[in-house]
């Protein structure tokens, strides 16, 4: 499996800057430079329908919202911000109820920017798969008292995804 990595550009102005990436590109920015990603990609002899897009946060807001027009062979995100930080009243879930494109979503049950309870209650489209994290939180970390460990944690996400990607 190959992976390639790359960074919006508000986040390589900060890594160059050395100031806080804050506030991020808007989202029309971020989505042409996960187009061009999957172009050179594309030009490298990958192409989109064997590739998996996806990232962590608003990475994945991002590939979510251009998963179906590039269709990719799947997606994968990391805790997924369906709302504002412990605002489920600002959810963003509309494209998800109509997302062709198979998805694996691994999310921690307390994670700020989606709970279990909250995101259990929303109308997903059926290609859309979720791995629950216990007692994690938006970076997949429980407290000490879960009786779980950030390790476990990463060990599960990282069993999911290898499970999803090798099954499509």
């Amino acid at each position: 499996m190959r992976v390639a990595r790359f960074d919006f550009p508000y986040m390589r102005r900060a890594m160059e800057t050395g100031k806080r990436p804050w506030p991020p590109d808007p989202e029309d920015v971020l989505a042409a430079a996960w187009v061009q990603v999957i172009q050179q990609l594309a030009g490298q002899g990958v192409p989109p329908n064997k590739l998996f897009i996806g990232g962590r946060s608003m990475g994945g807001r991002i590939a979510s919202y251009i998963a179906d027009a590039v269709e990719p062979a799947g997606m994968v995100c990391i805790s997924y911000p369906f709302h504002a930080p412990n605002n489920p009243s600002s959810a963003i879930t509309i494209h998800l109820q109509q997302m062709a494109t198979p998805t694996l979503i691994v999310q921690g049950e307390r994670d700020e920017y989606g709970t279990r309870d909250e995101v259990e209650a929303y109308d997903l489209s059926p290609s859309i798969e979720l791995c629950w994290i216990p007692d994690g939180n938006h970076g997949l970390v429980p407290r000490k008292r879960s009786g779980h460990t950030e390790q476990g944690n990463r060990e599960l996400a990282a069993e999911a995804i290898a499970e999803f990607v090798l099954g499509q």
